[in-house]
C-alpha cells in the first residue's frame, strides 16, 4: 500500500519573514552560526560532511528506509541540475554540523528536499531558523513558490511548516 505523502506549499510573498527572522536572532544568541555550503566552500570534504548530517538527520523520518551510499547521494544531491549550494543551509556549533536545510531549483518552484537536526539539538527552533535563513536563496531565485513533501507520520515538519505558512499544495491535475 502507498502511503499518501502529505504536500505542502509556501507562496514566498506571504511568508512572514519578520516574524521567522527571531528564530534566527535567538540561534546566533545561542551561539549557533547558520551558513550556506557556498558561503563554507563546496568542496569534496564539506560535501562528505553534508552526507554524513544528512544521514544521521533522516534516520529518524517515518518510511524513510535505507540511506543512500555517498555515491548514491552525490548524484542525487550534488549532480542534479537544480543543485545550487546557496541552497544548502548549514548550522553549525563552533566547527560541528548539527543541522542542514537543502533546497533546489526546479522548473518553476523551489523544493525543500530536507531540513534536519542533529537529535541533541532538536525542540530550539534551529529548523525553522535555518529554512527563514534560506529565504535569501528563495528570493535570489525571483520563484513565487516554495514546495516540500513529508510522510504523514512525521507530524513535526508537518506543523513546523504550517507554522511557517505553509498550506497543502493544490492537487496536481
Amino acid at each position: 500500500m502507498t502511503v499518501p505523502w502529505v504536500k505542502l506549499e509556501l507562496d514566498v510573498a506571504a511568508f512572514d519573514a519578520p516574524h521567522f527572522e527571531t528564530y534566527v536572532t535567538r540561534c546566533r544568541e545561542d551561539g549557533i552560526r547558520l551558513t550556506t555550503l557556498a558561503e563554507l566552500g563546496d568542496t569534496p570534504e564539506h560535501r562528505r560532511r553534508l552526507y554524513a548530517l544528512n544521514k544521521e538527520c533522516s534516520a529518524d523520518i517515518p518510511g524513510r528506509g535505507e540511506f543512500y551510499s555517498f555515491d548514491e547521494y552525490a548524484e542525487r544531491r550534488f549532480e542534479a541540475a537544480g543543485y545550487d549550494p546557496r541552497g544548502i543551509v548549514i548550522a553549525l556549533d563552533g566547527d560541528e554540523w548539527i543541522g542542514m536545510a537543502a533546497t533546489s531549483v526546479r522548473e518553476g518552484f523551489l523544493f525543500n528536499e530536507m531540513t534536519g537536526v542533529r537529535a541533541g539539538y532538536r525542540g530550539r527552533g534551529i529548523s525553522i531558523a535555518m529554512k527563514t535563513f534560506g529565504m535569501a536563496f528563495v528570493r535570489e531565485s525571483g520563484t513565487s513558490t516554495v514546495r516540500t513533501f513529508h510522510h504523514p507520520a512525521n507530524a513535526d515538519a508537518i506543523a513546523m511548516n504550517r507554522r511557517m505558512g505553509y498550506v497543502d499544495a493544490a492537487a496536481e491535475g
